[in-house]
């Protein structure tokens, strides 16, 4: 009698597919690797998001929780995933081209996000849902929302303040009590511990929890709790330091006590949330279908490849556009004498500048006119960067430390030039609050854009005719213009701003576009 063979171990798939897509990984990799070094970078200098830098080490850690469960699936790719990856490489390339950050970084994420189901299958995506969706997490993004942020904390804290009998006043962010002057600046505004409470407050839902409801809850209340308690923050150090006679809470105390305070709320906060948690469930174990045919890795690997393809097609069609623009010249600008019936004078407000220089070109001149002194303040931006571009967030009239203006309060200003709307940024800057509030200077300010041949006022619009211009082989060239004056009252610098500006839009243009055209 012969002895019945033992059976040949089961096939499996796993090792040429994370093969394939280890490859991937590191073509995508490779291909936006500026990208990812910008994200990096961010992480590195802002403490904002020092907290970004755990999320790619977090990410693999939940992985790797998941990878017996894994273990029992096949790989299947879905090749129609390519459609939204084109999309994908379509919005990275038109971020790249007006230097959007945001949305070259998502872009960059979303294209390792869709990489999985888009190669290893829905099955296996959906098993890793949550740490594909966390990786998200490392995009620094959300310092769009500082002032507004800054906006309340000035609110709850004068409103706490007067609530409980101490008199304010008040001016912007900035306001005066008996015992000091006191503003609220970035570090005041919470979006620090916002960030940081969200990321772990997410990771910390998916951990405890296995209803969706309960995580989407516990992650509602990680963005709603750190906005409170940092106002209560903000109130309760004013108060210390008033009812001390500025003996506590002031200079590396203000910081210490901040951090403390946020501590202790975020353990009252995670404590009470495990007083719900849900024992983790043993993971059921998958089926196991047919040991794979012969071959079975090619439609992996073939997947991949055309995944690398069109991760590596954006960055083709920018280096075409890149080499028919060419080396971007000096720009020269030089203000006229005399625009029409206004001529030059010396700028009014000469003691204040915006808070950035990132421009090619800066000029700066007032011109005296019938309606008054208005001043002409011109960025023009060649050869734009990911820390040099027309439209910024870091673009501050007003520095947050600045000791001698209040952090401005923004606006719009609609306005119809040459038959055409135009809706503009409109702020006022104010000199720092005094216990009577007397002599306080307001320079009123309205920002524009000049970008291929045309004056627009929104971000937006703006952004979207510079990556139209470059798609046109017009170049990345534009133009930010401040136009202010300090005449005393609000509405006579409005006056006189718009005066100008309605009698010299033309000459302007006429002006930049010569700057443009001689490249």
């Amino acid at each position: 009698m012969s002895a019945v063979p033992a059976p040949l171990p089961r096939a499996t798939p796993w090792p040429p597919a994370l093969a394939a897509f280890g490859l991937l990984l590191a073509a995508v990799g490779w291909f936006y690797r500026d990208t990812a070094l910008a994200m990096a970078e961010v992480w590195w200098r802002s403490d904002t998001f020092a907290h970004c830098m755990l999320v790619p080490p977090i990410v693999l850690w939940l992985v790797w929780r998941k990878r017996a469960e894994l273990a029992a699936l096949a790989p299947r790719p879905q090749p129609w995933l390519l459609l939204p990856m084109l999309a994908l490489a379509a919005l990275w390339l038109l971020a790249e081209l007006v230097a959007v950050n945001a949305a070259e970084q998502f872009a960059f994420v979303a294209t390792l996000v869709l990489a999985v189901p888009a190669v290893l299958g829905l099955a296996v995506a959906r098993r890793i849902l949550f740490p594909l969706l966390f990786l998200f997490l490392a995009v620094p993004f959300g310092e769009f929302a500082l002032p507004m942020m800054m906006e309340w904390t000035a609110d709850f804290v004068v409103g706490a303040l007067q609530l409980t009998g101490v008199p304010v006043y008040r001016e912007g962010q900035s306001f005066v009590i008996p015992s000091g002057s006191w503003s609220v600046i970035d570090e005041c505004s919470g979006i620090r511990y916002l960030m940081a409470s969200f990321m772990v407050g997410s990771l910390f839902a998916y951990l405890s929890y296995r209803s969706w409801r309960r995580r989407a809850v516990f992650m509602a209340l990680s963005i709603a709790v750190p906005i409170v308690a940092n106002w209560l923050r903000a109130y309760l150090i004013v108060m210390l330091a008033h009812l001390s006679g500025n003996k506590i809470a002031v200079g590396v105390d203000h910081l210490l006590y901040g951090w403390v305070f946020f501590g202790v709320i975020i353990l009252v906060m995670f404590f009470v949330g495990a007083r719900w948690s849900e024992p983790e469930a043993a993971p059921a174990p998958g089926p196991r279908g047919a040991a794979p045919a012969a071959g079975a890795w090619r439609p992996v690997a073939a997947t991949a490849a055309a995944v690398a393809l069109v991760a590596l097609l954006p960055h083709g069609l920018l280096a075409l556009l890149q080499r028919a623009e060419g080396a971007a010249a000096p720009a020269q600008l030089v203000l006229p004498q005399a625009l029409g019936d206004w001529t030059q004078a010396t700028p009014p407000a000469a003691d204040w500048t915006p808070a950035f220089d990132d421009g090619a070109l800066r000029v700066r001149s007032g011109y005296a006119g019938p309606a008054g002194l208005v001043g002409v303040h011109v960025d023009y931006y060649r050869g734009q960067s990911d820390t040099r571009k027309i439209v910024s967030s870091q673009h501050l009239l007003v520095g947050m430390q600045d000791t001698q203006w209040a952090i401005p309060a923004h606006g719009a200003r609609r306005i119809e030039l040459d038959g055409r709307p135009l809706v503009l940024r409109r702020s006022e800057i104010l000199s720092r609050v005094s216990l009577s509030g007397a002599d306080q200077r307001r320079i009123v300010v309205w920002r524009l854009y000049w970008v291929d041949g045309r004056f627009l006022g929104g971000d937006v619009e703006t952004k979207l005719a510079g990556a139209l211009a470059r798609l046109a082989g017009r170049g990345d060239e534009g133009a930010a213009l401040l136009l202010y004056a300090d005449a005393g009252d609000p509405a006579a610098s409005d006056a006189a701003i718009e005066a100008f500006l309605r009698a010299q839009l033309t000459p302007l243009g006429t002006l930049l576009q010569r700057v443009h055209d001689t490249r």
